[in-house]
């Protein structure tokens, strides 16, 4: 073969052709990482790559599990609860995976699907009318309903989390956050053996972020699932 030859039409055809293949590949990963997250890692199990524990992923994501490996994904919007184990690959959906020879179990899990994933601007007016005294714990309205009673807060930096009921007096607890939290991101009150009483109604701060929340009064303690404990604090 001569290496020296001028590219041919056709040589010059395959090139732009495997040009423009690579520009779509490469402007879909940027794309799907882009996305808003669909579902969040609650616990990882032998090999798996493509994901970790406590990471959010995006529909489009592919993660792939190793024999002996397991993975179990937590979908925000649907409330589904999927534990995926076996060789395979995973692909993440907005609502639901799909699976690729890996055996998959879903199930159910309460969670405030609406509301549970951020702070909205609602919810921060609502937890500044309280804390101005404008208006009584009885007249708010939580944003988020938690079932759980050992929440889980995704905060940003370090610093003190307040955490105060409203419908009782006397209820007060305050965290300095800081290397305390998993993956930098995550408080679990489970892990420090704190919780709430069922039934009530709180107010967290953090920083300028607040947020109003309830307890279902028929709460699990300890570590259920994370989506129905969890409370972004933006």
């Amino acid at each position: 073969m001569d290496i020296f030859r001028q590219p041919s039409w056709s040589d010059v055809t395959a090139l732009k052709v495997a040009a423009i293949a690579f520009a779509v590949l490469v402007g879909s990963g940027v794309a799907a990482k882009a996305e808003p997250p669909a579902a969040l890692v609650e616990d990882v199990q032998g090999k798996v790559t493509g994901a970790e524990f406590m990471d959010y992923v995006v529909p489009g994501q592919v993660i792939k599990i190793g024999t002996t490996g397991s993975i179990v994904l937590s979908y925000l919007k649907s409330c589904r609860r999927e534990t995926i184990s076996g060789i395979g690959t995973v692909i993440v959906g907005a609502d639901e995976s799909k699976i690729h020879l890996s055996t998959i179990k879903d199930e159910k899990v309460e969670c405030d699907a609406s509301h549970a994933h951020a702070t909205t601007k609602e919810t921060s007016e609502v937890a500044a009318t309280v804390f101005r005294g404008l208006a009584s714990p009885a007249a708010s309205t939580a944003q988020v309903t938690l079932h759980g009673t050992s929440p889980i807060f995704e905060v940003k930096g370090r610093g003190a989390l307040i955490v105060e009921r409203l419908d009782k007096a006397g209820e007060r607890q305050q965290i300095e956050i800081g290397d305390n939290r998993i993956k930098g991101r995550f408080f679990d009150f489970a892990r420090f053996n704190r919780a709430l009483a069922p039934g009530g109604t709180y107010a967290a701060t953090f920083g300028a972020s607040k947020i109003v929340f309830r307890i279902d009064p028929q709460a699990k303690s300890g570590p259920a699932p994370v989506l129905g404990r969890l409370l972004q604090m933006d």
